[in-house]
């Protein structure tokens, strides 16, 4: 697959930075970050002083593992404004999640945290190959969501003509593709395989479009993914990494000369890798749940905050900061079945190896009697020619069986339906398991 644009754009400062200049700025600016959460936030200040450390106790970058974390139930505990380290009136926007599992989690920005949030972005926009003048359309949400505001306005800092669609209408997406001749789409990689699906239904081959760089976040995929994704389309694939809570997309993003995992900003966001029970901070390459501390924002600083996201961190390459490897999959997200733990990846994995099936799967669990059930459904790849022969999709159906207990330990029942079976996502997120078990 040809790169676009191999050679980077002119770099900021720090992005070449010498390690010692970076973590110079790192501790300069957490020392700041975490006396102004303890100073203005009153659920800082007893957390801190429960656990009987100060601001002052902050001497190296290593000191941060002495601080408390932070976690999803105390941004909703403190619903809606209990976060936010600045007087209500200087919060210049407010975004939030969809509240799916609870009470919505809110973050504030203020007009400075805004300018951060369209550099970072604007900077991965030019990491994945971007450069001034390029079109983008932009099919994340639009709203409280943060993923459609914030690549418009990084979009637009970087220089790029900005088409802002939002979710859905994926006609109307396809209709303003071909005549507007965007270069970048900036999207969710579930939405952008229902894109690609309906121009293949509509007869347009995706090959043919003016499309050179997806960007996409807001979900784990694999790398099967990407290089089924990028076989399909002719685009460089390319991935964004943020969460609300941190500040949004563009807390990370792949370089398209490397495409060899986000590049954390570190000059704004500070990471850590932990053991997801234990807490312990765990050295860099071993795999644990990623963890953040804001460095910059100002609205709403956050403090070790816990993502949930399982990963590793990896040395340095095409910029000076450290490198997130592919997300596995989500502490909240790992399904246990009958003893053995699973990810939507791993399946996802499997299925993207076996051209003929398509990249769309549903993983369904249940219960019959005391024992865990998965059932995995997928459908035919169009293209496969498999038809509506019974004992070929059986054939698959058992091919697949075999590597998720080979591979992964389990024993799944494999349907596999037709092309289109499976429910597509038209906005947002795609809902890749239905867990029917009794909560216990």
């Amino acid at each position: 697959m040809p790169v676009r644009n191999p050679a980077p754009a002119d770099l900021e400062p720090i992005e070449k930075a010498s390690q010692d200049e970076l973590r110079a700025l790192q501790l300069e600016r957490l020392k700041w970050s975490v006396r102004h959460a303890y100073d203005n936030v009153a659920h800082y200040r007893k957390a801190f002083d429960d656990k009987g450390v100060h601001p002052d106790d902050l001497k190296t970058l290593e000191d941060l593992a002495k601080f408390p974390f932070t976690g999803k139930s105390d941004l909703r505990d403190n619903y809606p404004f209990g976060m936010f380290a600045v007087p209500r009136e200087r919060v210049a926007r407010v975004h939030a999640s969809s509240g799916t599992t609870g009470k919505p989690t809110v973050v504030g920005y203020t007009l400075k945290d805004i300018d951060t949030w369209a550099n970072v972005v604007a900077r991965s926009i030019r990491a994945s190959g971007g450069r001034p003048g390029d079109m983008v359309h932009i099919a994340y949400g639009y709203g409280l969501f943060t993923g459609g505001l914030g690549a418009h306005y990084g979009a637009e800092r970087a220089g790029c003509t900005v088409v802002p669609m939002s979710g859905g209408q994926t006609e109307k997406q396809i209709q303003l593709i071909q005549d507007f001749r965007p270069d970048i789409i900036m999207v969710t990689p579930s939405y952008m395989l229902t894109v690609l699906d309906e121009m293949e239904r509509m007869g347009i081959d995706p090959k043919s479009t003016s499309l050179k760089v997806g960007i996409f976040g807001a979900e784990p995929w694999t790398q099967a993914m990407r290089e089924a994704m990028e076989e399909r389309s002719g685009m460089d694939a390319v991935d964004i990494y943020g969460l609300s809570e941190v500040m949004g997309p563009g807390v990370a993003n792949e370089c398209i000369e490397t495409k060899d995992g986000p590049v954390i900003w570190e000059d704004h966001f500070y990471p850590e890798i932990i053991d997801p029970i234990t807490g312990e901070v765990l050295p860099d390459g071993a795999e644990g749940e990623l963890v953040f501390t804001t460095l910059t924002k100002e609205a709403m600083p956050v403090i070790r905050y816990r993502t949930r996201d399982l990963t590793r961190l990896l040395p340095p390459t095409a910029r000076s900061m450290r490198r997130m490897a592919k997300i596995t999959g989500r502490s909240d997200d790992m399904m246990i079945i009958r003893g053995v733990n699973v990810f939507p990846t791993q399946i996802e994995e499997l299925i993207c190896k076996m051209h003929k099936l398509a990249p769309q799967y549903l993983l369904e669990l249940d219960k019959q009697g005391h024992l865990d059930t998965l059932t995995v459904r997928v459908e035919v790849n169009p293209e496969a020619n498999v038809g509506r022969h019974p004992e070929q999709k059986a054939a698959l159906a058992d091919e697949l069986t075999l590597q998720i207990k080979n591979l992964i330990g389990v024993s799944a029942k494999v349907i596999v339906g037709e092309p289109f079976s499976i429910e597509r996502v038209t906005v947002g997120k795609a809902k890749r398991v239905v867990d029917r078990r009794p909560k216990a």
